[in-house]
């Protein structure tokens, strides 16, 4: 299928005023870029409730968190824990505060974004510690902040969608915790590997190749071991028993063949997964909000998902 004709323009318009790449610039400048472009394309005006900024203890000292309550909400509610993405290097609670006060709005639950530490300052395994060390505070928690502990689901975008495939592996083996769905959102799900985009689309299709090797190296140690499902979830030897998901995939996003791989050894192992698989669109095309009428629907089905995940839990 053709390149959506409103992500093609976008991208010609892009190219024409290009930002600086990545891995050329230090780590600070690519966070602002990244911020710049959320705060362009976020939705806003959305309409949500009670929306709290509060810290949970990590392994690493204080970890930043907002949630956001859907309007009207009483009482405990069914809460998406949300990792940003960035590629471990970028993106906060304020960039991707637009997207989560749409999760919220559309899906009429709980979302608690989660503001894990970044890389290179704070290198493998930080990341995934503090995205597991909040899940299980919120989860031991949450009568206090209003969270449903029986309807929790995780997910993220991107470097977050790894997250949250991790954070469902950690629960399963190390007990204690329900996670009652998954939401993976054009998720990276190996480090290291090589896949048929991965090439195809190295390069011109808004997240490229080289960049996606750069932030792997900020986020890696010399001695990281890629073939380890903490960094590689795809690599995991099992996957029975892990939480139903909704896999989002872009049609012309270099991660698509790993997001679809991951999705497919769930599905082999009895999980239920819903493959939404976007053909004609790019790496987290849902950041698009206000250039791509489809960015708006496809937050809205992923919501849906969701919430109807959480109601039946």
């Amino acid at each position: 299928m053709p390149l959506d004709p409103l992500v093609k323009a976008f991208l010609d318009k892009a190219a024409a005023f290009p930002r600086p790449k990545a891995w050329d610039v230090p780590p600070a400048i690519t966070r602002q870029s990244f911020a710049g472009m959320m705060q362009l394309t976020s939705p806003r005006d959305v309409a949500v409730g009670r929306i709290e900024n509060f810290t949970i203890p990590g392994p690493g000292g204080e970890i930043r968190a907002r949630s956001y309550a859907p309007v009207a909400a009483a009482g405990p509610q069914p809460t998406l824990i949300y990792f940003h993405g960035g590629g471990f290097v970028a993106g906060s609670l304020e960039s991707h505060d637009g997207l989560c006060r749409l999760f919220a709005a559309e899906g009429g639950f709980k979302v608690i974004a989660v503001d894990y530490r970044l890389a290179p300052e704070h290198p493998y395994p930080a990341a995934m510690d503090d995205a597991w060390a909040a899940t299980q505070w919120i989860e031991k928690n949450a009568a206090e902040i209003g969270v449903d502990a029986g309807r929790i689901a995780v997910g993220g975008d991107s470097a977050g969608g790894m997250l949250a495939a991790i954070v469902t592996q950690l629960a399963r083996e190390k007990g204690g915790i329900k996670i009652a769905y998954q939401l993976l959102l054009f998720p990276n799900t190996q480090m290291g590997g090589e896949t048929a985009s991965l090439n195809e689309f190295a390069v011109g299709y808004f997240l490229e190749r080289r960049a996606i090797e750069y932030f792997n190296s900020l986020y890696l140690t010399p001695e990281a071991d890629t073939a380890s499902p903490r960094i590689s979830p795809l690599r995991a030897k099992d996957f029975a028993g892990l939480p139903p998901a909704t896999v989002m995939l872009g049609g012309y996003d270099p991660l698509h063949d790993e997001g679809l791989a991951y999705a497919e050894k769930l599905r082999a192992a009895g999980v239920k997964v819903t493959i939404a698989d976007y053909a004609d669109m790019v790496h987290c095309f849902i950041y698009l909000q206000t250039v791509l009428p489809q960015a708006h629907d496809a937050v809205a089905k992923a919501a849906k998902a969701v919430k109807e995940a959480l109601a039946a839990a």
